[in-house]
């Protein structure tokens, strides 16, 4: 069978390996162009295999899609994609396309599936092998893994620990499934579907306003990127490493309660929110504490808008 393999980065790396330890044909590699001197670690991994590379600009040049087709691919993978991609593409292969998107599809469609459901409280998320159709994340499913989320999970955590090795397993599942002839397409329900948009600076400001367990789900799904964020003496500061603590306080939410060894607390609605690591504008990440330290906060310290 050959298999075009189109994705980027680390999870992209761990899918080519492991279809080559089970020897199969990986007849190219589609990664983003070089930024610079730094190399898609996925582009770094296919050279070393000596398996052809092609990295376009875009997707919707003719001459890509002649190169793509004189391939002859049986099957295309997509492993960790942020390009937009034609249908064309899709269709091509003789097996088909299939995709990795880690939501339980249709909920939270769209490129920051994880992010949204942390922020949105669910309980449980996990991820779809599906068979794109050129919409947004809505080809009919092939299989679906379920994961609890913890109370304390972040978007990292969830990724790292969870649907980053359940999704190379659930590829090479899906692989044979095919080869076995026995790969279903489940339509996906329109209803109950959800779409959000990127999780950008755009949804990462924290509101005080809001209740402490939905500021402390902001900051959880932002946790690591963008990095939820409020304004302290005029600057933007992101939070990470947060706890959400049911201790009550009378302060106004937003407010510096307490500063110790282990980070700063800030009071929320029905409770405080404790903050191990920050990112201030004019640095790199560092412990809260030491943040304290350097800057000089002090409780009744107010954090809020931008001035």
């Amino acid at each position: 069978m050959r298999i075009v393999l189109i994705g980027q980065a680390a999870f992209g790396v761990k899918v080519l390996e492991n279809l080559l330890e089970r020897d199969e044909q990986v007849v190219a590699v589609y990664t983003p162009p070089d930024r610079g001197s730094r190399q898609d670690p996925l582009k770094e991994a296919a050279v070393a295999k000596e398996i052809p590379v092609f990295q376009p600009s875009t997707y919707q040049d003719d001459q890509i899609f002649d190169e793509y087709q004189d391939l002859e691919p049986d099957l295309t993978i997509l492993a960790f994609v942020t390009d937009i991609i034609p249908e064309q593409f899709f269709k091509l292969p003789s097996l088909g396309t299939i995709c990795y998107h880690p939501s339980l599809l249709p909920l939270h469609r769209g490129a920051s599936a994880i992010n949204w459901a942390i922020i949105k409280g669910r309980k449980k998320t996990g991820l779809t092998i599906f068979w794109p159709d050129g919409g947004i994340d809505t080809g009919p499913i092939l299989l679906q893994k379920e994961i609890e989320i913890g109370p304390d999970d972040t978007t990292g955590s969830i990724y790292f620990n969870y649907l980053f090795p359940m999704g190379v397993d659930a590829i090479l599942e899906s692989v044979e499934l095919i080869k076995e002839g026995k790969a279903p397409k489940i339509l996906q329900p329109e209803e109950g579907a959800t779409y959000e948009p990127p999780c950008s600076d755009r949804v990462a400001a924290i509101d005080w306003k809001k209740a402490g367990q939905d500021i402390y789900n902001l900051v959880r799904g932002c946790d690591p990127q963008p990095g939820a964020y409020s304004y302290w003496q005029g600057e933007k500061i992101r939070f990470y490493s947060a706890r959400l603590l049911g201790e009550p306080t009378t302060e106004t939410p937003g407010t510096l309660v307490q500063a110790d060894s282990d980070g700063f607390q800030v009071a929320v609605e029905g409770g405080k929110l404790s903050v191990g690591k920050v990112r201030p504008e004019s640095g790199g990440k560092v412990e809260a504490s030491a943040f304290v330290s350097e800057r000089g906060l002090k409780v009744g310290d107010q954090f809020g808008e931008a001035t």
